[in-house]
């Protein structure tokens, strides 16, 4: 049987189905959460606590959080009658896509394939889960998880890497969720085109963090350090480059370099315990070029067997530096600075929309400011990442960052279409509407409408 066949079954469309779905994909979770930090520490040399705080604890949360709400939001929902329709009840009816597919990538490899996952499932659809091949260790525990849950008829897992990836874009999906890079997600979306399927694509971009005068620079050192840092840098809302007001540099530079330390104290060899390796050889060494003859403030030690760059600060970059050119997708900070707030904001606009951006201010106009006249994705106003972390909001990005978002109720809208109703009354059938239209027909339309 197909997915699509299956999907026809009406089976998926149960209430009770989707959350008894749910259910066994979180006792699976559990089942297996030392060999999924095992596989993540094989992949990325991501630590167990961090796998569990980034990865697991996460899924976690967000299982939780939607079980508590599906019955909810799967009823039909009501809208007030206008008087023209009357007599109507009007609501929106949810309904499932059909089948869709979900492609990950490996930064975060449980949680980028599994939360998107979820939604697809309370939304009552069926899945096809295409995992990252340049994470092979979680991608293989995440199909054993899959293959345990579910049969391959309502969601199945294809592995495989840019062969595998072009067969899939070939099939005729209900609806495509790809989360990735920008070259790639255009590829996605013009594969999708063919067929007039509906995307969401979650990219990244260069995410500006802004440091404005009236920041507590301490705090904003801190948090800095500590959204950048995670995963090494590998975090497609990590701060990609810091604007600092001018006067503050010098205490931001100096804040930045005690949490450097302070979270990432290096051993006699220079390695850092619990630190993740860039990903693969190509990704290591497109890093080491932007570090090329570029000043580091702190860190930037390279130790090749392991593919680990530490932390690094660049105080001297311009805007013209090739560090500014891409995502850097990487453990390399650039701070640029900048006298006026309208300036910051030109710089910001000068770029592609970003996935993220961050403010550090105390000053509520500035902060007014920023939210008023920068486009972005999401963020955060003090602190970094954060806005990622919670299934109380959507996630998602604008332009050459994505489109379409998810997270908690997000992802059940994501993935269900609604359904516009107006369900007429049939004991009265006002006659104004209907030809011939009479002077007074007019007057009472033009009063209606």
């Amino acid at each position: 049987m197909t997915q699509l066949e299956y999907f026809h079954t009406g089976a998926t469309k149960k209430i009770g189905f989707r959350i008894d779905s749910i259910k066994k994909l979180a006792r699976a979770i559990q089942t297996y959460e030392n060999e999924i930090l095992d596989a993540l520490f094989t992949d990325l040399h991501k630590s167990p606590t961090e796998g569990y705080l980034t990865e697991i604890g996460v899924l976690k949360g967000e299982i939780t959080y939607i079980l508590r709400r599906l019955r909810r939001w799967s009823r039909p929902h009501r809208a007030s009658t206008p008087l023209a329709l009357f007599p109507a009840r009007l609501f929106r009816y949810p309904e499932p896509y059909g089948v869709v597919l979900i492609m990950s990538p490996w930064n975060y490899p449980l949680l980028l394939a599994l939360e998107p996952l979820i939604g697809a499932i309370a939304a009552g659809n069926c899945a096809t889960l295409k995992p990252s091949a340049y994470s092979p260790a979680t991608s293989g525990i995440i199909a054993k998880i899959i293959e345990e849950c579910f049969p391959p008829e309502y969601v199945r897992v294809v592995q495989g890497g840019r062969k595998e990836n072009a067969g899939l874009l070939e099939e005729n999906f209900d609806y495509i969720f790809f989360t990735g890079g920008t070259t790639v997600g255009k590829l996605v979306m013009s594969s999708a085109a063919r067929n007039l399927t509906p995307v969401s694509l979650e990219l990244g971009g260069k995410s500006p963090a802004i440091v404005d005068a009236s920041a507590d620079i301490d705090m904003a050192a801190k948090k800095l350090v500590f959204g950048k840092f995670i995963n090494a840098g590998q975090t497609c809302v990590a701060p990609d480059y810091i604007l600092v007001h001018a006067s503050r540099r010098e205490e931001l530079l100096n804040r930045l370099g005690y949490w450097i330390e302070k979270f990432y104290p290096t051993s006699s060899d220079g390695s850092i315990a619990d630190y993740p390796s860039i990903i693969n050889e190509k990704h290591f060494e497109r890093l080491m070029g932007l570090m090329f003859d570029e000043e580091l403030l702190f860190g930037g030690k390279i130790i090749p067997h392991t593919r680990t760059i530490t932390p690094a600060v660049m105080p001297s970059v311009t805007l013209s530096s090739a560090v500014m050119q891409e995502e850097i997708f990487g453990p390399l900070l650039p701070v640029l600075t900048f006298s006026e707030l309208d300036e910051a904001i030109a710089i910001v606009r000068d770029r592609p929309k970003p996935l993220a951006l961050y403010l550090f201010a105390t000053d509520r106009r500035v902060q007014k400011k920023i939210l008023r006249e920068l486009s972005f994705g999401g963020g955060c106003i003090n602190d970094t990442l954060m806005h990622v972390a919670t299934s109380a909001i959507p996630f998602g990005g604008v332009g050459n960052s994505g489109m379409g978002s998810y997270h908690g109720r997000a992802s059940f809208d994501t993935f269900s279409h609604y359904k516009s109703i107006v369900n007429k009354g049939t004991l009265i059938d006002p006659s104004v509407r209907y030809r011939p239209y009479g002077e007074w027909k007019k007057k009472i339309l033009r009063k209606l409408l």
